[in-house]
């Protein structure tokens, strides 16, 4: 009979495994992520209202604008975009060994909460941050009415 020697870590490794497939196939469905080098990303957002407008700003590091895509539905947003590589490695001394860079395409549509006029919508990327001002649809604007109260005389 042969002994088998247990070894717990090797368990634990597996089992840790397991929960992170588990929760990659569980992301939010309003997340549309990227897969690449066995990674999953979708940008990092950040959705604000106003009286007049909804503000997003997103956050995309390291991408030129050439490589984005916005598109502007009345409830809605999409954002895709492709991070390129560089594929200068002639050079012996300069090979990568190890790159934890997010190469690809990507996309994310994020809902709003309100319908927008998606035909004036201003657009603005520097640093690496999407900034887009939406304008609410006149009806969906929040409108304040004073109301008039009478007293009634008791009879």
């Amino acid at each position: 009979m042969a002994i088998i020697r247990w070894q717990p870590w090797q368990e634990f490794d597996l089992l840790r495994r397991q929960f992170d497939d588990l929760f990659d196939e569980l992301a939010p469905v309003n997340r549309p992520m990227q897969k690449g080098n066995g990674h999953t990303w979708a940008p990092a957002i950040e959705l604000k209202s106003t009286d007049d407008a909804i503000v997003l700003r997103a956050e995309l590091p390291g991408i030129n604008a050439e490589n984005l895509d916005v598109q502007v539905a009345r409830e809605s947003v999409l954002i895709s975009g492709e991070y390129k590589s560089e594929t200068k490695t002639e050079d012996k001394e300069h090979q990568i060994h190890r790159s934890e860079f997010r190469y690809g395409s990507f996309h994310r549509v994020i809902p709003l909460p309100v319908a927008v006029q998606n035909d004036q919508v201003q657009a603005d990327f520097k640093d690496g941050i999407l900034n887009l001002t939406l304008p609410k649809v006149e009806a969906e604007k929040p409108k304040v009415v004073k109301v008039n109260l009478t007293e009634t005389a008791a009879s």
